[in-house]
Order: structure tokens, then sequence, then C-alpha cells
């Protein structure tokens, strides 16, 4: 899922910010949702701060609260999020060149004339990100450094009453800190969160029994336990297979 949080206290420029991500998305088998607000209030924080998947930011000025700039820097020193995507929509384009760099910032455009064509431009951009992140996951957990290929891995199961999860390989069980939807921004699409506790691998899946709500995997282990929103979209991967 994408997740474009869009800020804008203008109805036009909202309108425009929408419809062209609707024709950018079109050519992509992707799932996403716009998350509008028109102010960086408290609405607008609480999501910042929520860990929601992919998210791409279009922070546009708002005469009502804090600058896109400031927007920006919240979400990457206060929030500490440096792995979403922030197109910053400014009335100049000079405005902010100086601290793009150390904000990350994926690009600068202008409200007018050709926002339009900017805006395509700037999500592209953000999209190379999306398709081209890390084949393999790699992280430190008690002095111990991991890099685990994502093909290898089967699943993701949150510990219960514990503050870490267990990533399970086609070879061993690896350890590994944080919440499952931390962990969700370091993979890329082949991974789903069938339910509330695991995230599974679909390339590792050899058979979907539909009716029992069955998934087997490639080295013979299964689970029942999907959520009714994931179905179709596991349906939707592993057309073919046999059901």
């Amino acid at each position: 899922m994408i997740n474009f949080v869009i800020c804008t206290d203008e109805v036009l420029l909202l309108n425009k910010c929408k419809n062209e991500i609707e024709k950018f998305m079109m050519q992509y088998d992707t799932d996403y949702k716009c998350h509008t607000y028109n102010e960086y209030g408290e609405g607008w924080k609480k999501y910042a701060k929520k860990e929601d998947g992919y998210k791409i930011y279009l922070l546009a000025p708002s005469k009502e609260s804090i600058s896109e700039l400031d927007a920006a820097k919240l979400i990457r020193e206060e929030y500490d999020d440096w792995t979403s995507m922030i197109v910053i929509i400014a009335d100049s384009k000079k405005q902010h060149t100086s601290i793009e760099k150390s904000l990350m910032i994926i690009d600068v455009i202008n409200k007018s004339p050709s926002i339009e064509k900017n805006l395509q431009i700037a999500l592209t951009r953000c999209m190379k990100n999306y398709d081209n992140r890390p084949n393999t996951i790699t992280y430190t957990y008690k002095n111990n450094i991991y890099n685990i290929d994502l093909r290898q891995i089967i699943s993701i199961e949150k510990e219960t009453d514990n503050k870490r999860c267990i990533i399970k390989t086609t070879t061993r069980k690896y350890p590994i800190p944080g919440t499952l939807n931390t962990i969700m921004k370091s993979l890329d699409n082949r991974f789903i969160k069938c339910y509330r506790n695991m995230i599974i691998n679909l390339d590792q899946i050899e058979n979907y029994y539909m009716r029992q709500g069955k998934i087997i995997f490639k080295n013979g282990e299964t689970i029942t336990a999907i959520s009714r929103n994931q179905k179709k979209e596991i349906i939707k991967y592993i057309r073919g297979i046999r059901n």
C-alpha cells in the first residue's frame, strides 16, 4: 500500500494533486490511498507519527499552521522518518534549495504554471525509490549485524509479549527488533501483512486453498490465519496456482 499524504488549504491545488496521482497510479498494479489535510495540525501530525507502510508526502503552504518546510523537519527530525518520500510544492522554486539535501527532499516544485507536469516527474522519482528498494534487509540486534536475502524469507511474526519479531527463512529463524509496521518499510511489494501478527512473502506460496483459507508454502509449512482484506490480494498475486 502506498499512502499519499497531501497537505494544502487550497482546494484547487488539492484537486490537481489528487487528479495527477490518480492518473499516475493507473500505470501501477499497486494499492494506494490519498490522505488529505488542510493544515499541519493535530490530525496531520498524528498520521505523520503513525507507521503506515510507504508514504509519499506532498507538502504545500498552509496559512493556518506551520510552513511546509517545518513540516518536513518534523517528519525527518522529530518523528525520525527517513524512509518516506517528501515533495514540497512551494510558491517559489528557489525557496528551499539550500536544505533539500539535508532533509532528503525528493523535489521542490512550483505551484504554477506547470505543476501537473512537474508533479508527474516528482512522482516518478518517488516510485523509482519504491520499486528499487533493497533486495536484502539489514539490521543490528544485540551487537550482531544481520543481512537477510528477501527472497529467502517465508514469514515474519510478532512474538507475544515481546518487543521483537521473528524472521523465518528457508533455512533458519532470526530475531529482529521493532514492530511489523516498521519492518514493512524495509520490504518490497512481494510482502503483505496477512493478519495483525504476521507478514508473509507471496513469492514463497506454493498453493492457496480458498475454501479452507489455507496457504501452503514451498517448504511445506501452512497457515490459515488470513485477514479478509488480504484474501483478494493473495488471489491476484498467485493467479494460476491451483486452489
